[in-house]
Parts: C-alpha cells; sequence; structure tokens
C-alpha cells in the first residue's frame, strides 16, 4: 500500500495512492480508520488490513501538487544516522565508525515531494544527500533487533539537506542547526508499507542533480541495518508512531568532491529508492 498525507479544508488527511495516480481518503471511506496518518500508523497491521478494504470500495479523487504536505506532519522525532555507508565515511575523511553516529533535525525540516527546497541567505553551502527513511509504526522501547520489523509502519525516500558551512566550521560544529533549517527534510514521493518491502537491506538507491547522476549505490552497503539501527536508538528513547529513521547517505555527496558541489536556485533534486518511487525537489533561494 502506498500512503500519503493531503492538505484539506479541515487539515492534513491520510490517503491511499491507486494505480492510476489518484488516491482514496481512508478515513471518508471508512470512518473507523482515522484521519491522521500517525494514529493510522499507530493502529498496526490490523489498521492496514481495514484500508485496503476502504481502498476497495472507496471513491478516487485527485489532489493538486500543491496539496501534497510532508508524509508525517509534524513528527515527534527525526533521528538522523551519519557516516552510515563506508564510501561516505572515506570520503568525508573517517573511519567507519564501531556505533552508530547519530544526531536529529527539527520537525520543522520536514517538507514534502514537489515542494522548494529553500535555500537559506546564511548559508552559501547547502548540500544534498540521498537516504531511505524509515517511518516507525508500533512504538517502543528497548527493541530487540529481531523485533524491529514488527515497528516499521513502512519506508520512503529522504534527502537529508545539509548547511555544511553551519555544520562543519561554527563553533563546536552545529550539526543540529546547520541540519535544520526549514525544507532540509524532504520525503515522500509516499509511504510504501512495510509488507511491500521485504528486504530494505536490499534497495538500489540514487540521486541525481539535474538528471547527473551524484549517489548510486544500494542499501546493501549500510554499515548498521534498519533493525541494528532501531534496537540501538531505541535503548535511549521511546519511539513513537510516526517517528522518521533516516539511515544515512552513501558516497558522492556534493561537499567531498573536487571541486565541491553545492544547491544552487534552479537545481532539481531527484533521490530514487528501488520499490518506493522518487523523490522530486526543485531548489530556490529564500525570499527577501
Amino acid at each position: 500500500m502506498k500512503l500519503i498525507t493531503y492538505q484539506s479544508e479541515t487539515g492534513p488527511r491520510a490517503a491511499a495512492l491507486i494505480d492510476d495516480g489518484r488516491c482514496v481518503d481512508l478515513n471518508r471511506a471508512d470512518p473507523r480508520l482515522p484521519a491522521c496518518i500517525k494514529a493510522l500508523l499507530a493502529l498496526g497491521p490490523d489498521a492496514m488490513a481495514r484500508s485496503a478494504e476502504a481502498i476497495r470500495r472507496g471513491q478516487p479523487m485527485s489532489i493538486a501538487p500543491n496539496q501534497r504536505v510532508p508524509l508525517i506532519p509534524s513528527p515527534e522525532k527525526v533521528i538522523c544516522i551519519g557516516l552510515n555507508y563506508s564510501d561516505h565515511a572515506r570520503e568525508t575523511g573517517v573511519a567507519p565508525p564501531p556505533a552508530p553516529v547519530v544526531f536529529n533535525k527539527f520537525p520543522t525540516a520536514v517538507s514534502a515531494h514537489l515542494r522548494p527546497i529553500v535555500l537559506p541567505s546564511v548559508s552559501s553551502e547547502v548540500d544534498y544527500e540521498a537516504e531511505l527513511v524509515v517511518v516507525i509504526g508500533r512504538g517502543g522501547r528497548n527493541i530487540s533487533q529481531a523485533a524491529a520489523r514488527s515497528h516499521i509502519a513502512g519506508y520512503c525516500c529522504g534527502n537529508d539537506v545539509s548547511a555544511r558551512d553551519w555544520q562543519m566550521r561554527k563553533p563546536g560544529g552545529q550539526w543540529l542547526l546547520g541540519k535544520s533549517f526549514d525544507t532540509f527534510a524532504p520525503i515522500g514521493p509516499q509511504l510504501v508499507t512495510a509488507d511491500e518491502v521485504p528486504e530494505p537491506g536490499k534497495l538500489g538507491i540514487e540521486l541525481r542533480l539535474n538528471g547527473q547522476v551524484m549517489q548510486h549505490s544500494n542499501t546493501s552497503n549500510l554499515i548498521f541495518s534498519v533493525e541494528e539501527l532501531i534496537a540501538y536508538v531505541s535503548t535511549v528513547c521511546t519511539l513513537s508512531p510516526g517517528d522518521l529513521l533516516f539511515t544515512g547517505t552513501p558516497g558522492g555527496v556534493g561537499f567531498a568532491r573536487k571541486p565541491p558541489v553545492f544547491l544552487k536556485p534552479g537545481d532539481v533534486v531527484e533521490v530514487e529508492i528501488e520499490r518506493l518511487g522518487t523523490l522530486c525537489n526543485t531548489v530556490t533561494a529564500a525570499a527577501e
């Protein structure tokens, strides 16, 4: 199943995409299903089965691109993993880490498919990072690796947009701020439910900038698997429905190239992951 969130007159609502590109509002097709996607994911597999029936009997509708909002509006947590591909670790000049490197983004950074990445006026070194994003369904704490898959609602493409000058050269290294400008965490184009992705550790991943391939890899190259990451992070904090876990980026990022490549107004960035679709965002300058 492929889920999105769209903006209605009454606020964000969960919908399922169908083959012709239209969608079905799940709550309108079955009032027992929540209109909020986080509440829907929290209900687990039973809600997914009920959603499949709602799709069959619901009224298909079309939505405009400007009705697309983030798949998970206002997630409680946006957890990110750094240096999780060995080639990316090498290009940054460090050894692959012995344990996951964890940081986060503010939830206000989360954006949607077809929405612009806005370059802040206070940064001149904004970079791209293609990533597999895990969306938590059933929450929990101290989750074992063996149980981790049962806590995953689905997957989507993500772009861990990063202001490298803030991340690397501000006092102390401002990872949080450098990663958290508004629009710096686009996700999409849809949430593909976990049952349709039997092997999240075997997915091709690619980023194209204006049509040119900049990153090309496979999630089989992750240093720490999706299951290991969920187990590791959940020893520290309780995971909640709708939490986002960015799993790391492969080599080929802009700042490590010679000469460096940074995003500029007019660029088009595409993140494509096997089975998950293509997340597309244009780049624009911040309004004066």
